[in-house]
C-alpha cells in the first residue's frame, strides 16, 4: 500500500467496513491510516485477523456487530446475492446501524439492489449511497479510486470527506442506482478498450516492432489510454497474473448486458468481448487479469525475449 498519501485533516468516525477483498482490505487500511475508528468484517476471519494486526483497527464476528455504533458502514463485497446477505437479516449490518447513520455500497452490483436495499435502509433511517470504484487494486492500494455516487445528495456530500481516504475523486451522478449505471458506463468502455489494445499489440509483435517503443510513442498521442499504458506492456510480456479478474469482468458485463436488454440499449462490442472473455476462462483463465485477450490471438515472440 502507498503509505505516503496525505489524508484530509477531517473529525475521526467511528466506521465499519464489510468485505475484505483485494479492493475492500486497503480501502479499510486507508480508512484506519486517515484517523478513523475502524471495525471491520470480513466472512473469512483469517482475512479480518490479518487486517487488524496490520493496522490495528478491531474485528467483528458478523456484520451486525461491525456495524454497531459506526457513523458510516461501508461494503464491497462480490455480488448482490452477498450485498444482500451482509446487509439484511438478524445479524446483517443494518440490524446494528442506527437511524442518522449511512451506508456506503462500494460493491460492483445491479442497480435493482441498490434501490431495494435502499428503500429497506430508508425504512430504519439510514441513507444508503451506491458508490461502485473504478482504478482497480492498485488504485485501491494507492488510495486514487475513483467513485460513482447514486444516492441523497446530502449523504454523498457529507460522506466525501471520508471516502476520500482512498479516492482521487467521488462524484454524485443522480439517485439511487445512478452510481452503478455510471459503473456500467466505464466496463462497456474498457471492455472495449482492452479488446482494441490487444489486437493492436498482437498486430505490433506480428509485424516485428519493439511494443515497448511504440507503446512509448503512441501513449503520447491520442490512442493513450489507461490500459495502453498500464497494460500494453505486460500484454506483449505475458503477464497477466495480477490486476482484475476476468471471472469479475464477465460478473460486471453480466450485469451490464441485463441492464441493456431493459433500457433498449443494443451493445455488440461489448457482448463480442464478453464471449471473448468465456474462451479465456474455458482455458483457465479465471483469475488472469482482463488484459489477457491477447492470449486468444496469435502473436510472434518479442526480438530479445
Amino acid at each position: 500500500m502507498k503509505m505516503d498519501k496525505t489524508y484530509a485533516c477531517v473529525p475521526s468516525l467511528k466506521v465499519a467496513f464489510v468485505g475484505l477483498g483485494v479492493m475492500g482490505f486497503p480501502m479499510a487500511g486507508h480508512l484506519k491510516l486517515a484517523g478513523h475508528d475502524v471495525c471491520v468484517y470480513n466472512r473469512t476471519t483469517a482475512k479480518a485477523e490479518k487486517w487488524a494486526k496490520e493496522f490495528g483497527g478491531t474485528m467483528a464476528a458478523t456484520p451486525r456487530e461491525a456495524a454497531e455504533g459506526a457513523r458510516i458502514v461501508f461494503a464491497c463485497v462480490g455480488n448482490d446475492d452477498d450485498l444482500r446477505s451482509v446487509v439484511l437479516g438478524e445479524t446483517g449490518a443494518l440490524a446494528g446501524m442506527s437511524a442518522g447513520a449511512m451506508f456506503w455500497d462500494h460493491t460492483t452490483a445491479s442497480a435493482q439492489v441498490e434501490r431495494e436495499l435502499a428503500k429497506t435502509a430508508a425504512e430504519k433511517g439510514v441513507a444508503w449511497v451506491d458508490a461502485p470504484v473504478s482504478g482497480g487494486q492498485s488504485g485501491a492500494e494507492n488510495g486514487t479510486l475513483t467513485v460513482l455516487c447514486g444516492g441523497d445528495e446530502l449523504a454523498c456530500n457529507l460522506g466525501r470527506p471520508i471516502v476520500m481516504s482512498y479516492a482521487s475523486v467521488v462524484t454524485r451522478m443522480g439517485d439511487t442506482g445512478a452510481g452503478q449505471l455510471a459503473k456500467m458506463v466505464n466496463q462497456i468502455c474498457i471492455a472495449g478498450c482492452v479488446e482494441g489494445l490487444a489486437e493492436a499489440v498482437a498486430f505490433g509483435m506480428n509485424a516485428g516492432l519493439d511494443m515497448d517503443k511504440v507503446i512509448d510513442a503512441i501513449g503520447r498521442g491520442a490512442a493513450s489510454s489507461w490500459q495502453l499504458l498500464n497494460r500494453g506492456k505486460t500484454m506483449a510480456e505475458g503477464k497477466f497474473d495480477f490486476g482484475f479478474a476476468v471471472d469479475w469482468m464477465r460478473k460486471d458485463l453480466g450485469i451490464v448486458m441485463e441492464e441493456a436488454e431493459r433500457n433498449g440499449s443494443q451493445l455488440p462490442v461489448t457482448e463480442l468481448v464478453d464471449r471473448f472473455y468465456g474462451e479465456i476462462q474455458a482455458e483457465g483463465g479465471n483469475r488472469l487479469d482482463t488484459s489477457s485477450l491477447i492470449l486468444r490471438l496469435p502473436r510472434k515472440a518479442q526480438k530479445g525475449s
